[in-house]
């Protein structure tokens, strides 16, 4: 009955280990947009705009993965 029980149990590790791979992938795919997001936006403003933020073009990536990412 034990050896019945291990099989089991390793069955739902199997599982829970793949439901977590796909969340992380998830999440990794939404953070994936909101970067892009963020760029896109950010490149739709005017250089009078970016430079009242205090950025320029060149910076536009940089600062958007910051926001998104925090890197």
């Amino acid at each position: 009955m034990a050896h019945a029980t291990e099989i089991l149990l390793a069955r739902a590790g199997m599982a829970d280990r793949i439901a977590a791979r796909i969340a992380d992938w998830k999440e990794q795919l939404e953070l994936r947009a909101s970067y892009r997001t963020t760029v896109r936006e950010l490149s739709a403003l005017s250089d009078i705009e970016l430079w009242d933020l205090g950025l320029n073009r060149g910076s536009i990536r940089h600062v958007a993965k910051m926001a998104t990412y925090g890197k």
